[in-house]
């Protein structure tokens, strides 16, 4: 387990870094702390699962954006609206930060949006200086530069490796 206060990274281009914060979710419920998960840029998600609502109230998924589709794929209208709401859920991470109501905050893909343009390093920078003292944060996404890297106390690579098996 992690040291309380934490900021972490999970980035690269394999799968697996989402999955890995929700599992760091999980583990946070079971020590009996509360986690809020706010995704980003993933079309659907996780929001409408059953499974995921049984989850609560120890860990409660967000996601602001309505469109199921891909950020990428948008209209220019369509993506100005979406912009909109992913700002209303960033909004929404500095009110958590700010009323400290969990323990673990996971903003699913929040590097994503700098990568488009959605929000500067500056801005990512300035909310997560909210971060009350003991909470953990824990930021996903595929790039990362080392603008990013200097807001983390810890960042980790996934990677997807393949091997062939000759026989």
């Amino acid at each position: 387990m992690m040291k309380k206060g934490m900021i972490q990274i999970y980035s690269g281009e394999g799968h697996g870094k989402s999955p890995a914060a929700l599992g760091r979710a999980v583990q946070t419920a079971c020590n009996g702390d509360n986690v809020v998960i706010i995704q980003f840029l993933k079309g659907r998600g996780l929001t409408d699962s059953e499974f995921v609502k049984r989850l609560e109230p120890e860990i409660k998924i967000f996601r602001f954006e309505k469109s199921d589709g891909d950020f990428v794929d948008l209209s220019g209208e369509r993506r100005e609206e979406e912009i909109r709401n992913i700002r209303n859920g960033l909004n929404f991470a500095k009110k958590v930060l700010n009323t400290g109501e969990c323990s673990l905050l996971i903003l699913d893909e929040v590097l994503g949006l700098i990568d488009n343009e959605i929000i500067t390093v500056e801005e990512l920078k300035t909310l997560l200086a909210a971060k009350p003292e003991e909470m953990d944060i824990i930021m996903t996404g595929i790039a990362l530069n080392d603008d990013v890297c200097v807001l983390a106390d810890e960042v980790t690579k996934v990677e997807t490796m393949r091997f062939k098996i000759w026989q």
